[in-house]
């Protein structure tokens, strides 16, 4: 399936997901609308499974790639500086533009809420949550518990100990090891194309079961907080194109059109992982070479998740905003720099933005059991934040290459070989 027809299908399947969702949601009890969305959810946990199982060799194989590909630890240590200075200040515009949104429209100020119980459990982990245990946290016990549980910051600590390992190793035995895994990610690609031909059917299956049980009305019930935000999310992704172009110059809006397909995934199954495969083949096609993109690109699913970063500074003043609590501007801006750390540990963390907030909470007062209100309607404004993941690590992967000289030439699709060579017949 080519990727402009998967990419139709994934939209139609959302219109699909949310037309049949609302039809089970008023035909049916309240008791078969749980039974029907968990036949969906079914469904959909299908394909994130198809995908999570691809996540874990194709990360490790790009990035023990470009690793070797660039030769020497000084072209590492640059590329990684350059692309860890791109992440630390995208995430603070991000939380600022967070803060800056949920004071200026105060979403939590118009609700009438009744207050969760004090005892009440969000039923997420939070206690583990600190920086300590987070440093520690990213270096494996072992790579196949890492590989196994797809835990991307440890499998990126192995695979920089395994390419600079194999940079220095110029015999027979490392081009067979580096011929390998050259081969291993063209392979990985391939399994990706076959993966992504389920993306229509998770799509249809993650909406529907959310709109079956949610109905439409969750969505004019929450409709300030979620347009406040979404408005939000457009703001970051104004800014994140604007300093892509003034990097990329116009190119920026053609690396936009070619990652529309993965951000359509991102957005409908409001997971990044079943973005990754593709993001990584059509910046690819974008023109930047694979050993930045092996290097970046997982680099940037751990420490450069802009749109979650948003949300994190949002739910929490629109919690606040709820039980009509004052947050001062030195709370908020240290709320912002705790933000800045502990989001950092939160790539392989279930339900990863949700347990931030959680863990946030108490250190201003808030109670935990607080995010029982927005848990609720968490899945759309997943959508939106997965979605600006996408946008700022495929802007932030190329502008790294542009700054480094490896952004070539962007390749044509099919569709424009095809009509080219059309054109030169005809003339003939």
């Amino acid at each position: 399936m080519k990727f402009n027809k998967l990419t139709t299908w994934i939209l139609i399947a959302l219109v699909a997901g949310v037309i049949v969702g609302y039809i089970c949601h008023i035909s049916l009890s309240e008791a078969m609308t749980k039974e029907i969305a968990s036949y969906f959810t079914a469904l959909t946990e299908i394909f994130l499974r198809l995908v999570k199982m691809i996540i874990a060799p194709l990360v490790i194989a790009t990035l023990v790639v470009g690793i070797a590909s660039m030769g020497d630890a000084k072209s590492v240590g640059r590329v990684g500086a350059k692309a860890l200075g791109w992440f630390v200040t995208a995430s603070f515009i991000s939380l600022l533009l967070g803060l800056l949104w949920a004071n200026v429209f105060r979403p939590g100020d118009s609700m009438s809420l009744t207050l969760p119980d004090a005892g009440a459990s969000t039923h997420l982990k939070t206690a583990s949550l600190n920086f300590k245990d987070f440093i520690v946290g990213i270096f494996p016990k072992s790579i196949f518990e890492a590989l196994s549980g797809n835990s991307v910051l440890q499998i990126v600590i192995f695979s920089l100990f395994f390419g600079f390992a194999m940079c220095t190793v110029k015999n027979k035995t490392g081009d067979v090891v580096r011929s390998f895994f050259d081969e291993l990610v063209h392979l990985m690609i391939r399994v990706t194309d076959y993966v992504m031909l389920f993306a229509p059917v998770g799509v249809f299956a993650a909406v529907a079961a959310a709109i079956t049980v949610q109905g439409l009305g969750v969505l004019t019930t929450y409709a300030t907080f979620l347009a406040s935000f979404y408005f939000g999310l457009a703001t970051l992704w104004l800014v994140l194109i604007a300093v892509g172009y003034l990097v990329l110059g116009k190119r920026v809006f053609k690396l936009l059109s070619l990652v529309k397909g993965p951000t359509m995934i991102a957005f409908s199954t409001a997971s990044s992982e079943a973005a990754y495969p593709k993001t990584m083949e059509q910046l690819e096609k974008f023109g930047v070479k694979d050993e930045v993109t092996g290097f970046v690109l997982p680099m940037g699913y751990a420490f450069n998740l802009d749109g979650s970063m948003m949300y994190q500074a949002f739910a929490i003043l629109f919690i606040a905003q709820v039980y009509g609590i004052d947050m001062s501007f030195a709370t908020q801006v240290s709320m912002l720099l705790v933000l800045m750390i502990s989001s950092k540990g939160m790539a392989g963390v279930s339900r990863a933005s949700l347990v931030v907030v959680a863990a946030t909470l108490p250190l201003f007062g808030l109670p935990e059991a607080a995010l029982l209100l927005i848990m609720g309607i968490d899945v759309f404004l997943d959508m939106g934040r997965t979605a600006t993941n996408v946008i700022g690590n495929s802007i932030a992967t190329a502008a790294v290459a542009k700054w480094e000289g490896k952004l070539g030439p962007t390749q044509p699709d099919s569709d424009e070989l095809l009509a080219e060579e059309a054109s030169t017949t005809k003339k003939v």
